[in-house]
């Protein structure tokens, strides 16, 4: 397989188009292309939907992103984010992914973006990051989109899925983690300055695919 540019990627597992797309016939319901990317992908769950995201999905991503960031509680970014940067640094290009999970009457429940976890001999390990609107948290569209993080890093022929900064005290997420089938490799020591609790290490998480 290829990564951005056409570069062939070494180290990822490789896989034909023909078998990846058997691989995950009874998971994934193809949609029209150019909705993101060259290939995109509708997965239903239930009454929630997830899709690739649009443009047109920022305006409902933007309110709970800056919410959860301005909390300086779970992610390292500047709590004072603006849109556009924060546009920027979450709806990625490909080869890498955004999506949003929906409810059937199109309201946005979370979003979560996808990507290589370095870049060159690092790319064929993937990351990920989720946010799920406070309103809807506790109704598993976190681990809906973990599930489908990881079918997309399967698909895509990575070997395994990391998590750079997971903050301890988002016990949360690290048990929710857990369940997933990932493991902690290590904790920075103070490498979180919580608004609350002071300064908080930060997991490294990891799971093979």
């Amino acid at each position: 397989m290829f990564s951005a540019g056409g570069v062939p990627a070494r180290g990822k597992k490789t896989r034909s188009s023909a078998q990846r797309l058997a691989a995950t016939a009874d998971e994934f319901r193809q949609v029209p292309a150019g909705i993101r990317g060259t290939r995109a992908w509708t997965v239903i769950l239930g009454n929630m939907m997830i899709r690739d995201a649009t443009l047109t999905d920022w305006s409902a991503i933007w309110p709970f992103l800056r919410e959860i960031v301005a909390a300086g509680e779970t992610y390292t970014w500047p709590r004072d984010v603006t849109e556009e940067r924060a546009r920027d640094m979450w709806l990625v290009r490909p080869p890498s992914r955004t999506v949003v999970a929906v409810d059937q009457d199109g309201t946005v429940l979370g979003s979560a973006k996808m990507n290589p976890n370095q870049l060159g001999p690092g790319s064929h390990i993937a990351s990920a990051s989720f946010m799920v609107a406070p309103p809807y948290a506790g109704r598993g569209i976190g681990r809906a989109l973990g599930e489908e993080a990881l079918r997309w890093a399967r698909v895509e022929g990575y070997r395994a899925m990391q998590f750079n900064a997971v903050v301890e005290t988002n016990t949360a997420a690290v048990g929710l983690w857990k369940s997933l089938g990932f493991e902690i490799l290590g904790t920075l020591p103070e490498g979180f300055r919580h608004p609350i609790h002071g300064f908080v290490g930060l997991h490294i998480m990891h799971r093979r695919l």
